[in-house]
């Protein structure tokens, strides 16, 4: 069935007339993690350049931390990404699932999409460490005896925000919003400061200043280039979490406060730079008045924390898209908001999350050696978007082969000179991301993999509907009252469970209804077309629900859908039967590779059950055990 037919025709946000409250609310959300950047990049990038940094070379920084802004995230993400959209939902996962199916190099594709998604988990499991180490170095300036306190608080603030995640962050949310609001025109306000120490620093916005710096400083360059890219490691979320408030309000947050407040702030720092300010301690709390900086440390600690939980937050909808798609295994997926689909919490990426941010925090002790490890998986993950930018200008937008070549490459280019830049940081610290999203990748691969290898093993075994119920009635089956609902993979044929309920209770209930459960590759589908149900056999209905993989299948729910399609079936008081697969290797030897088998009978066996996926209800439900070569 074609997907743009059931896909809903609005999307949420789009529409509302509440877009400045929504840009507001985005501030919290979105910008959490470019926002707090300017915390560790200027400090971060002064370092790499050298300990005495002249005038031309502060300009230079300065200017190429500009345009970084400016080519990557208000040109590649709000000019051109947030134009792709997959039903108005954005995300590398999104634009994959909306590409694969469309075209040619279907297996590139998901490739990209795959690992720039499992690279993401990869570097987000060091913003949270490097931000919250780099806000609390602030005290270094104003209580210095209390240095030794830094890495002990920093790990104490991580583990409380990852500890109250089961418990839901709605009703704290609300004051993300105001409180990033606060953060952005206080940095711009300090950089407006700084500026008027030193005002000639504005003539950074000229380009010439950055190139000049590139071409005449050798592999210095080189080197400053991994650290500049710090400043644009939150650009991904511009696209990511464009479904939740939609494109107008984002676009208005960044060019309306945030980019301004970060170029000025930069601007700031730089200023005091070239006034001969100390570049021992962070040069962003120099900004600041003396009177004013413990305020300043502990609204830069909220801001941080707020920067977080916008990554855990979008750990948690990442891997939902994912499962839905179908590859990843089924988790346990709490709602811990009913009015508010994006307040979720899943079990084991918290805790696993939790393990990586702590351990990072503590193995690296500080922010500048933190920020060694820090960027390559990004830029990345931003090399494999640029890939899929192409194609989508290709097959959505259909531009010319030499127009969409032309703004690919520009974009490849910067990302993979950002990328080269970061290679450096692989053996100080880089290889953890790498690693990281190296094995959330092959877990990806391997479940998409098991699961097609099962499905193709279980239709291999079918039996039409008219041969199974003349085979009924040749053998005098009774059916008895009551009703069963049987779930299946397969949407053609008597599902396996069924027959063998059949021969091994020698019953079959009165009505009987077969049901697949299908995502497709869109965020949302209409009330209107969930359910495809029709008629096979006396009593005997096949039915197909289709979802969103933005949504949450809910299978009692349906019967609302059955009602209204004049099927006297009803899920209230039925039976619902499931397969329980034991995996097993192939005799011919022709199955997936050992290992994978074994590894995806793992990943089978400790999945979150199929009553809890699907909001069964438990004192309802039969299992039956199958063994399933693949």
């Amino acid at each position: 069935m074609d997907q743009a037919a059931l896909a809903t025709a609005t999307t949420s946000g789009h529409k509302s007339p509440k877009t400045f409250l929504l840009a507001g609310s985005a501030l919290g959300v979105v910008f959490g993690d470019i926002g707090t950047s300017p915390l560790y990049t200027l400090k971060t990038v002064i370092l790499l350049s050298g300990n005495s940094p002249t005038p031309d070379i502060i300009l230079g920084l300065l200017s190429l931390i500009i345009w970084t802004l400016i080519l990557i995230t208000s040109i590649k993400y709000a000019a051109f990404a947030m134009r792709i959209d997959n039903r108005g939902e954005g995300g590398i996962m999104a634009l994959m699932s909306l590409l694969q199916h469309n075209g040619k190099g279907r297996g590139l594709i998901i490739f990209a999409g795959l690992l720039g998604a499992a690279l993401i988990y990869g570097d987000g499991a060091i913003t949270p460490a490097i931000s919250v180490l780099s806000a609390l170095e602030g005290l270094k300036i104003v209580f210095p005896e209390g240095q030794h306190l830094i890495l002990p608080g920093t790990v104490a603030i991580l583990i409380a925000l990852f500890a109250i995640q089961p418990f839901g962050t709605a009703k704290i949310g609300i004051v993300f919003g105001p409180i990033m609001t606060l953060w952005f025109v206080t940095i711009a306000a300090l950089g407006i400061w700084g500026i008027a120490q030193h005002p000639a620093v504005l003539m950074a916005i000229n380009p010439y200043y950055g190139v000049h710096f590139l071409l005449s400083n050798g592999f210095v360059s080189f080197l400053v280039l991994g650290g500049v890219f710090l400043c644009v490691t939150g650009a991904e979320a511009l696209y990511a979490d464009m479904g939740h408030f939609g494109k107008k309000p984002i676009w208005m947050a960044w060019f309306g406060l945030v980019f301004p407040s970060l170029v000025l702030n930069y601007a700031g720092q730089s200023a005091l730079l070239l006034s001969g300010a100390d570049i021992s301690h962070n040069i962003f709390f120099r900004l600041c008045p003396s009177a004013l900086q413990i305020p300043l440390v502990i609204l830069a600690t909220l801001a941080t924390i707020i920067a977080s939980q916008a990554i855990i937050t979008g750990a948690f909808s990442m891997t939902r898209q994912t499962i839905q798609l179908g590859w990843l295994p089924r988790l346990l997926i709490k709602q811990t908001a009913e009015d508010n689909y994006g307040q979720i919490y899943i079990g084991i990426v918290n805790w696993l999350l939790m393990i990586a941010t702590v351990f990072l925090a503590v193995f690296f002790k500080s922010s500048d050696n933190l920020a060694a490890a820090y960027g390559i998986a990004v830029s990345l993950t931003m090399l494999m978007t640029s890939g899929l930018l192409y194609v989508a200008m290709r097959r959505i937008w259909h531009w010319n082969r030499t127009a969409s070549a032309l703004v690919a490459l520009l974009f490849l280019t910067i990302d993979t000179c950002f990328l080269i830049a970061n290679l450096i940081k692989v053996l100080e610290g880089g290889y953890i991301p790498l690693l990281l999203a190296a094995v959330i990748c092959s877990v990806m691969v391997i479940w998409h993999r098991g699961h097609a290898a099962t499905l193709r093993s279980l239709n291999d075994i079918g039996m039409d509907v008219e041969t199974f119920f003349d085979k009924l009635h040749e053998n005098k089956i009774p059916r008895g009252p009551g009703s069963a609902v049987f779930l299946t993979r397969s949407q053609s044929g008597v599902p396996p469970v069924m027959r063998w309920h059949v021969i091994r209770n020698r019953a079959l209930q009165q009505q009987v209804l077969a049901l697949t459960v299908t995502i497709l590759n869109v965020p949302h589908i209409a009330n209107v077309n969930r359910l495809v149900i029709r008629k096979s056999a006396p009593d005997y209905w096949r039915a197909v629900a289709y979802y969103g993989f933005m949504e949450r299948p809910n299978i009692p729910a349906l019967q609302h859908e059955i009602s209204k399609r004049n099927c006297p079936f009803e899920l209230a008081d039925a039976t619902y039967y499931l397969g329980h697969e034991t995996i097993v290797g192939r005799e011919d030897g022709q199955g997936i590779a050992k290992w994978q088998r074994r590894c995806f009978a793992f990943m089978a066996r400790n999945c979150t059950h199929a009553t809890h996926y699907y909001h069964l209800p438990g004192d309802q439900v039969v299992e039956i055990s199958r063994r399933v070569a693949i």
